[in-house]
C-alpha cells in the first residue's frame, strides 16, 4: 500500500531515518509499488527499492543514518 505521509511509514522506519531518508524512502516505495502494480512481490520490491533510494543518499554509521554529503563520508 502507498504511503501518503511520512507518518503512514512503519514504526521501525520512521524511528531509525532522519526526515529526509523517510521522504526519500516514501517516494522511491510509492513510486516501485506503482510500478510494479499486479505482481505479488509487489510490496517486497518496494521495500527493496526504497531501501537502496536510501543508501544511495545516507550511510549508516553505528545507529545513526548520516547523509552521505556531510563532510568525512
Amino acid at each position: 500500500m502507498p504511503y501518503q505521509s511520512n507518518n503512514d511509514l512503519p514504526l521501525p522506519i520512521r524511528s531509525h531515518l532522519p526526515p529526509h531518508a523517510q521522504d526519500i524512502y516514501r517516494e522511491a516505495f510509492n513510486h516501485s509499488y506503482a510500478a510494479h502494480r499486479g505482481d505479488p512481490r509487489q510490496e517486497e520490491i518496494g521495500h527493496r527499492t526504497a531501501w537502496a533510494a536510501v543508501k544511495r543518499s545516507y550511510v549508516k554509521q553505528g545507529d545513526r543514518w548520516i547523509a552521505r554529503s556531510e563532510p568525512g563520508l
